[in-house]
């Protein structure tokens, strides 16, 4: 008993009535913090928690490529098992995720813990307006190919942890547009689409950046979707949160990035990462809901990574608790001002469809592990890291993406019907895609490719594809059988980046239209692409 009672005080854990079963700790728990959960540890702590609770039900997204079940937990007050009865009760949906790289498995525990404050501890008021949506272990296959070093940066905390990519070889975090993976499959499939959160949360744990961050965030960025969801994240959500944990557990929180040491020191820009949908969280801004990355700090122990993000989560839903009707309210509006945006400007605007990184705001106070320089052995200026922390100010945060390419708004698209790949991954999204059963009458835009260039190396399997060229007034009947996606519909911001040819991260960019481009010579003269942007 008296290691129990010790192993529930590192993790902050309180219980006012019920008496822990030894079922209901975590594996980092019983080993003191040497070891992560395996699959089967997860899936019997889950059903640990389920015999106590009448709160909790569980489902699955599918299987992975192993046939393993990739667990998601619904916690909900009164019990909850269908997407039906979430949107009948008209509450909040939230969905949280761990696990997506299985080297990172800081969100799989800090989950788990929290499951079990909400049902049995004193966390029980966060079912009070919110369905709680946990998936813990995500990336369930690589979870469990547990080795030592793979994470050095870590000092061997814990002493062994899973790969990166899943089953298939693919990073799950790469995969939002592509969609080649189970994972990614069975996550839209079975979650985003049926149960539509209004909030998505990635746990992450960052490798190698030497801030002194206890844990970093980023939003869903801003840049081809409405605006009104990323600034209510940033300004009502991820700020007011930083200065709430720094108040109530002494724990400093700031925005996602790096610098470069080769760059300057000290240093005068911190970088985040790309604006991609590819990315999961990135994904969201142009679906109009909320999402958030959450990265731990790798060169912290173990324990503290867990307790860190087990506070970032813990506050985001006392957050969405406390206002999931204002969240609510506010992506329906987003919804709202995606469509009529079409309805009234289609034609008349343009949207952004390639994007640069810039300074968005200057940092005041970077906590930082400090350099010093110093002559190498070939007579170069070198930098090595020292143990002293100390703080930089006037450092440009760059995380703001401006426009370097746009395109006008049309009010839809005319797919082929001999491209059904590209209908079918449309709908995958959630976009609306119907089927003409007549012949239809279309003015507006074809986009002719003068110039169709690939990477030289692969990326997630991948030979990544530009075009560049110029957009030539159209008149033509679409056939009977060729798919039309009206951009006047909730994710036409999506539907508008996925189509769009010069899109930075679109379906061209992944290759989707090489064959048919390829056959018809684009490397030699230039070709037209297939989709026809309609304005009338």
């Amino acid at each position: 008993m008296k290691k129990i009672a010790f192993l529930l005080l590192l993790t902050n854990v309180a219980f006012s009535q019920t008496q822990l079963s030894e079922s209901l700790l975590t594996t980092p728990e019983k080993s003191t913090f040497i070891k992560t959960s395996t699959y089967a540890e997860v899936m019997s702590f889950l059903n640990a928690l389920k015999a106590q609770s009448n709160e909790l039900h569980l489902i699955n997204m599918g299987k992975s490529m192993e046939g393993k079940e990739i667990p998601v937990a619904i916690l909900a007050r009164p019990k909850i098992t269908t997407h039906e009865e979430a949107a009948a009760s008209g509450k909040l949906v939230v969905y949280i995720q761990g696990n997506i790289h299985a080297g990172e498995v800081e969100g799989k525990e800090a989950t788990l813990l929290l499951m079990r404050d909400i049902l049995l501890g004193d966390k029980k008021h966060l079912l009070d307006n919110q369905i709680i949506l946990f998936a813990p272990i995500y990336n369930t296959d690589s979870n469990d190919k547990m080795e030592k070093g793979r994470r050095p940066s870590q000092e061997d905390s814990p002493l062994e942890v899973g790969i990166r990519e899943n089953s298939q070889g693919l990073d799950l975090n790469r995969d939002g547009i592509k969609m080649e993976a189970f994972e990614t499959n069975g996550l839209f499939e079975k979650i985003i689409l049926p149960w539509d959160p209004s909030l998505f949360v990635d746990l992450h744990t960052t490798n190698g950046t030497w801030h002194a961050w206890n844990l970093t965030w980023a939003p869903s960025y801003q840049y081809a979707g409405e605006a009104s969801t990323y600034n209510y994240n940033v300004n009502n959500i991820l700020k007011p949160i930083s200065k709430t944990v720094k108040a109530k557990y002494d724990l400093n929180f700031g925005p996602y990035g790096d610098y470069e040491v080769s760059e300057a020191w000290p240093p005068k820009n911190f970088y985040t990462y790309n604006h991609h949908p590819r990315y999961l969280v990135n994904q969201f801004s142009l679906r109009n809901r909320l999402a958030i990355l959450s990265e731990a700090f790798s060169h912290e122990r173990f324990y503290q990574r867990i307790n860190t993000t087990y506070h970032f989560v813990l506050e985001i839903l006392e957050h969405t608790n406390t206002n999931s009707s204002m969240i609510k309210e506010l992506v329906k509006k987003a919804d709202d001002q995606t469509i009529q945006k079409v309805m009234s400007e289609a034609g008349k605007t343009k949207k952004g469809v390639r994007f640069k990184m810039v300074p968005l705001e200057k940092i005041e106070n970077l906590p930082t592990y400090d350099y010093v320089s110093y002559t190498n052995a070939e007579g170069k200026v070198s930098y090595s890291r020292t143990a002293k922390i100390t703080t930089y100010h006037g450092v440009d945060y760059h995380a703001k993406f401006e426009e370097e390419v746009e395109s006008t708004l049309p009010r839809g698209y005319i797919i082929p019907a001999a491209f059904s790949k590209i209908a079918e991954n449309l709908k995958k999204h959630g976009i609306k895609v119907t089927t003409l059963s007549q012949s239809k009458k279309v003015e507006g835009e074809i986009f002719q490719i003068e110039k169709f260039t690939k990477s030289e190396r692969k990326f997630e399997g991948h030979l990544m594809a530009r075009a560049t060229g110029k957009f030539l007034a159209a008149k033509l009947t679409a056939a009977k059988g060729d798919y039309l996606v009206d951009l006047a519909q909730p994710l036409g911001n999506l539907a508008f980046y996925l189509l769009e040819p010069e899109s930075d991260d679109g379906l061209v960019t992944w290759n989707y239209f090489d064959e048919y481009l390829e056959k018809l010579g684009v490397n030699t003269h230039p070709v037209d692409y297939p989709i026809l942007k309609y304005y009338k």
